[in-house]
């Protein structure tokens, strides 16, 4: 089964030779027309979700639909393979399940719309977006279930379809996906926007051909892509060694009692072609914290990695894919078998990145970043107003970013660079909620030689009942340092009842009810800490305990001692920090990592340390891709 393309003009696309400077225009044009395709959907959407905070990712692609600039990676290929229809010139696909297109969206809030780009009746181009729809049906306001059982209790399911057929809106199927949503008129605002943005991309791909001609557009975009394969395999040969490394991590908890769950990868070369290898993973879950993983996807995460890492200056794009091989076992939390539930898919997401950045720094240690924020929680509240009229906030957490090598993580950032934070005037505007607090939570971020970030504390006044769900994790198992460094802080949810009440909230809840009054403490978790913390400069620690980044208490955690208002002590300052050398074990400093203490000692303290019981092990009914 493959999509069949229709072209009306025979001439085949010649190859040609492209100067550097014709090459650096095209480059740079394409650069600008992705970051358009941001500015028109922000400016024309609705929902806080992509309009304040930008959770939707662009981008365009050649005629075989591998990616020259993006963030994501391409998923048109996977598309072109499930879509057994045909694709005419004006068409726009849209689609939203995971399962009908080989995980180029991950769960069913985000809609993608693709759009083929002709020129003269050849195709020349695609361009693409998906953007998280605030409801999209389903159990639950937010359509995010932690408690599913099966994708068919999260709402709408799509297909591939024609949302646009030869330029003509197909008002059937727009009118089918608005009548799913809570919140059809921002489902129909965001869906346009993110047309616009495809046909913005569309006119500035067909001026290039109008300025330089297809055929030297199109050996353009065959020579980013050769430029990026070349980069890349120099990287990965100098980068990954053929003695195969593994790392391990954990999602906390599914929502249900059950946990953790692990994340295992295995990463070597054979000459070269990386091979990253998920065997080991636990299998799939019962509930919805499943991620159905695209292989190009993390093929692209792996290549962001190599590059931030060692060479910034590259342009990612999918120029390299041929270089890297992913297995994936069939069964588990990242291959689950339709139709797992996978609503709460953003935790395994974002735990990619740290199994990533663990798997590429063991061989330079030097280069390692500590795990971090590795998530976007999200708080959904939902209710009616004092008017009777419907409202419903969907609203993703920011959090600490983990010591680098070459400085401190950022205090209270999101996992995707290019999300911002819904300002609190808006949500004030626009919601019946006060903001008490907003601000850093001191101590959270890890202690080293680099901190880690902090999290972040905000405190919502709900002034209407209605309801909230909460989606988070890094309750249970704290983000790990390196070279020396100090694991980061754990998350937590806090719900103080009108009546003085306190109730501590799982970190993965849904259908809590609040009244007036109530107020939620929304804490999340901080960056892990790089490199020895006795070796940060105690004049700086001093400077974060008068900025209120770290407490007098958190300063001996470097060390440091200070009096109430962050003045420096020296001499006591050198007289702990000699004790603490004197005090630490042999072994002190001989691992990378630094995970804190084991799970079985959180599992007994657990209770007392977050206010929560410890997740039980999981048991499965089917164990392919379990550990020993």
């Amino acid at each position: 089964m493959s999509a069949r393309i229709t072209e009306t003009n025979p001439k085949p696309i010649a190859s040609v030779a492209v100067d550097p400077i014709t090459l650096e225009i095209i480059e740079s044009a394409l650069r600008n027309a992705r970051n358009e395709m941001d500015a028109t959907l922000i400016r024309t959407a609705l929902s806080p979700g992509i309009r304040e905070q930008g959770d939707a990712f662009p981008l365009i692609a050649d005629r075989k639909g591998r990616m020259v600039v993006g963030q994501f990676g391409s998923f048109i290929d996977g598309f072109l393979r499930s879509y057994a229809g045909e694709i005419e010139e004006g068409d726009i696909i849209l689609v939203n399940d995971p399962y009908a297109c080989e995980g180029a969206v991950s769960h069913l809030n985000d809609l993608l719309c693709i759009m083929p780009i002709y020129r003269d009746g050849r195709l020349v181009a695609w361009s693409a977006m998906f953007g998280h729809m605030t409801d999209v049906g389903g159990m639950v306001p937010g359509s995010l279930p932690t408690n599913s059982g099966s994708v068919f209790e999260e709402g709408l399911r799509l297909p591939p379809v024609k949302l646009y057929r030869k330029g003509e809106l197909q008002e059937d199927i727009l009118s089918i996906a608005a009548n799913s949503s809570r919140m059809p008129e921002w489902l129909r605002a965001d869906l346009h926007a993110i047309v616009a943005a495809c046909r913005v991309a569309a006119r500035r791909v067909q001026e290039l051909c109008d300025r330089f001609g297809e055929d030297v557009f199109l050996s353009t975009l065959d020579e980013l892509l050769e430029r990026n394969r070349r980069a890349m395999l120099s990287l990965i040969t100098r980068a990954v060694s053929e003695t195969p490394v593994s790392f391990e991590d954990y999602l906390c908890d599914d929502g249900k009692g059950a946990g953790p769950f692990k994340i295992k990868c295995s990463m070597w070369r054979e000459g070269e072609r990386v091979i990253l290898d998920f065997e080991g993973t636990d299998p799939q879950s019962e509930s919805s914290i499943n991620f159905y993983m695209n292989e190009n996807m993390f093929k692209m995460f792996f290549g962001i990695y190599m590059i931030m890492v060692f060479d910034p200056q590259v342009l990612f794009n999918d120029g390299f894919y041929d270089h890297v091989e992913v297995r994936i076992p069939e069964g588990s939390l990242l291959r689950p078998k339709f139709p797992a539930a996978l609503s709460c898919r953003t935790h395994a997401l974002g735990r990619i990145f740290d199994v990533l950045g663990a798997l590429l720094g063991q061989k330079t240690p030097e280069f390692l970043n500590a795990a971090g924020f590795s998530s976007s929680p999200h708080l959904m509240y939902s209710g009616h107003d004092s008017q009777g009229k419907w409202f419903q906030l969907f609203q993703i957490g920011f959090g600490g970013i983990p010591g680098r090598p070459f400085g401190d993580g950022p205090d209270g950032h999101s996992l995707w660079p290019g999300f911002t934070n819904v300002p609190n005037e808006f949500l004030e505007r626009y919601f019946p909620m006060l903001i008490e607090r907003y601000e850093t939570v001191p101590d959270s971020g890890g202690a080293g030689l680099h901190r880690g970030g902090n999290g972040i504390r905000m405190s919502y006044r709900f002034l209407e009942a209605g309801m909230i769900s909460i989606h988070d994790d890094r309750w249970f198992i704290p983000p790990w340092g390196v070279n020396g460094g100090e694991p980061g802080k754990r998350s937590s949810k806090l719900l103080e009842r009108a009546d003085g009440e306190r109730i501590v909230l799982p970190a993965k809840c849904d259908r809590i009810q609040v009244g007036p009054g109530d107020v939620l403490h929304y804490i999340t978790w901080g960056g892990a800490g790089w490199g020895d913390p006795l070796q940060r400069d105690p004049a700086l620690v001093a400077k974060e305990v008068r900025r209120g980044l770290v407490t007098v208490a958190g300063a001996r955690d470097y060390g440091v001692v200070v009096d109430a208002a962050g003045l420096l002590d020296q001499q006591a300052t050198a007289q702990l920090r000699a004790r603490m050398i004197a005090e630490r074990g042999p072994d002190h400093g001989k691992d990378i990592f630094n995970r804190g203490p084991s799970i079985d000692a959180l599992r007994e303290s657990c209770l007392q340390e977050t206010g929560l019981p410890a997740p039980v092990q999981p048991a499965w009914r089917n164990r392919v891709g379990a550990s020993a």
